[in-house]
């Protein structure tokens, strides 16, 4: 969500009314370093420009130029040919070494290449155990008294030391295991270049096989290009479909009837619907293009059954309980009632009507505070707030009941806030 804010330098007026002053100075600040680096591309493109432009001017000022040939003694054009003069080394040395040294090089370039794969590996795994250590800490920290707050964070730190120096041997085995296979790489470069020298000796086909090579890349990416237009025909025949004029909408999907009732429709960006026969609703069933930002309950509605109860957004940890804190699709003003004569921190995370993700209350003694919680991609985060990134809406949940989410109001979350209704405001996410 921030990085479609910051390539669109947009921010729709009412996502930027559930801001609080905070995150709206971060996200403002954001967008001025944005527009700071544009400006010093367009300047270096400029500056480029200018002297590809004034190289060219010279250039063409300058005229009378020749080639003057070097003579030898004998007054005729003086020629080197490599090998037969005085300290050259022979044609079939040169060779050797010219195939040796592209083999090497091919061979490194190859070892960089797996290195960076390896250590983004390891990164990866060592910095995910210690996050689900630290989770795992962190969940079961509440629970101890305050006496025994000081010996978990020395095991914290133990176990952070013990990782650390795993994720050490890991990379030194890494890197010796890529040093291997670097010099193994090296060797079969240089046979196979040194045969493909030896085939082309005794071959004429090089620039016949060249023009085959060039011919097969232009038929792919020709293909390539009518597999876009096709696409794009695709989706312009929906948007008609829909729309029943040729609109620019590209965010389109398949919805069923209300809670089952009714027929199947489909749905595009600009809330436009058609009913769609039984048998085209199952040809189209499994589409399913996200829009850009919610724009209907019966969305949100579908978003969350198809993408968050996969990942258990809203339930308690490893049980099958609803957490006490989720609530369903309601306002910041029923959030605030809900909230009203609570006693400072306590919290509940409600499903947001303005981006693919939640919003966090939370009660402060002066009053309340709303902070956006982004689900559009493969974590859970609070936009603009805090860098932090969770695997999970309750591992967000239970990291700031032991760390608070900004330095300047120091908010930690102490009470959940649950629900006040029967059913629950969140019962129609489930059905």
């Amino acid at each position: 969500m921030l990085q479609q804010i910051l390539r669109d330098m947009y921010i729709d007026p009412e996502l930027l009314a559930e801001l609080n002053e905070e995150q709206k100075q971060i996200l403002f600040y954001k967008m001025r370093e944005e527009q700071l680096r544009r400006w010093k591309e367009r300047e270096e493109k400029a500056r480029l420009e200018e002297a590809v432009l004034r190289k060219t001017a010279r250039r063409n000022q300058s005229n009378g130029k020749r080639v003057q040939w070097l003579r030898g003694k004998d007054g005729e054009v003086w020629v080197w040919v490599m090998g037969e003069g005085p300290g050259d080394k022979p044609y079939e040395q040169i060779s050797e070494e010219l195939i040796a040294e592209r083999a090497r090089q091919q061979a490194q370039r190859e070892a960089e290449e797996l290195w960076r794969q390896k250590e983004a590996e390891i990164t990866k795994k060592f910095r995910d155990a210690m996050a689900q250590e630290k989770a795992r800490i962190v969940a079961e920290k509440w629970k101890i008294e305050t006496e025994d707050r000081k010996a978990a964070k020395l095991e914290e730190e133990k176990i952070q030391e013990e990782l650390k120096k795993r994720e050490e041997e890991e990379r030194q085995k890494g890197e010796e295991q890529i040093r291997q296979q670097e010099e193994i790489r090296a060797k079969e470069l240089y046979l196979s270049l040194k045969q493909a020298q030896q085939h082309s000796q005794h071959s004429d086909d090089d620039q016949e096989w060249e023009e085959q090579y060039r011919h097969q890349n232009n038929a792919i990416e020709e293909l390539w290009e009518k597999t876009e237009r096709k696409r794009n025909q695709l989706r312009k025949i929906l948007a008609f479909l829909i729309c029943q004029n040729p609109c620019d909408c590209t965010s389109w999907w398949v919805q069923p009837g209300t809670r089952g009732l009714g027929n199947p429709f489909l749905a595009c960006s600009t809330e436009a619907t058609v009913t769609l026969t039984p048998n085209l609703y199952e040809q189209l069933s499994n589409i399913w293009e996200r829009p850009s930002r919610p724009f209907s309950r019966d969305v949100i509605v579908r978003w969350f059954r198809e993408e968050q109860i996969p990942r258990r957004a809203g339930f308690e940890r490893n049980t099958n309980r609803i957490a006490q804190w989720f609530h369903g699709i309601i306002s910041r003003q029923e959030a605030e009632e809900l909230l009203m004569n609570k006693p400072e921190g306590t919290f509940l995370v409600r499903v947001s009507e303005k981006i693919w993700g939640y919003a966090l209350s939370y009660r402060q003694q002066s009053g309340f505070k709303h902070f956006l919680v982004d689900a559009s991609g493969d974590f859970y985060s609070f936009l603009g707030v805090d860098p932090n990134r969770h695997a999970t809406l309750t591992d967000l949940v239970d990291f700031h009941k032991e760390e608070i989410i900004t330095s300047s109001g120091g908010e930690l979350l102490l009470e959940p806030c649950g629900q006040q209704k029967n059913p629950p405001d969140y019962s129609p996410l489930f059905e």
